[in-house]
């Protein structure tokens, strides 16, 4: 299964990637990594979500999702949370072993909740930040999350209450998408 460059329909991406991603379990790829980024409000947890549902029905196997959320170390920490996925998360599974890390919890403001992945089941991950020049090494799916800044700013409006961060979070994403380039990284766009 081949996956197209861009697409405008996301349940058309999330099939076409289910399938691509369940070609590779069967070709004996016990891990497959999925990268989803984006800007923030672009839609890249519905996709995340969509996707390991998708996987769940279609492989009959609950694939791990992890989201960039639940490392970043508050509002200051998009680059410092793709560290953290790398160091912790991508690294050791890189190398074959048991990755453990921390949840962040935004409400104590530090790190809680340990948690572990050894691999044998495709591995989302999603968030600001997921997909960087190591992280891209590593993935056999790449996906670039486009959507209009208005958009964007509506649901981030909605999910946070108010755009108390909002700008100093997207200074944070124009300085490591600059840096990272992600969006060239990318094998595919999802534009919505």
């Amino acid at each position: 299964m081949s996956l197209q460059p861009e697409y405008q329909d996301a349940d058309a991406l999330v099939a076409d990637l289910s399938a691509a991603v369940l070609d590779l379990v069967d070709d004996g790829v016990a891990t497959p990594l999925v990268l989803i980024d984006g800007r923030a409000g672009s839609g890249k947890s519905t996709l995340a979500d969509a996707l390991q549902r998708r996987l769940f029905k279609d492989g009959e196997t609950l694939p791990r999702l992890i989201h960039m959320d639940d490392l970043y170390p508050g509002w200051n920490g998009l680059a410092a949370g793709a560290e953290y996925l790398q160091r912790f998360i991508l690294g050791p599974i890189s190398q074959r072993t048991t990755a453990h890390w921390q949840l962040f919890d935004w409400a104590a403001g530090e790190r809680v909740e340990w948690r572990e992945f050894s691999g044998g089941t495709p591995l989302i991950i999603e968030g600001c930040g997921a997909l960087n020049g190591l992280s891209a090494e590593l993935a056999q799916f790449k996906v670039w999350v486009e959507t209009p800044e208005d958009v964007r700013h509506e649901r981030w409006l909605a999910r946070e209450g108010n755009d108390d961060h909002w700008a100093e979070w997207a200074a944070q994403e124009l300085d490591f998408y600059a840096r990272e380039r992600s969006a060239e990284l990318a094998a595919v766009t999802l534009r919505s």
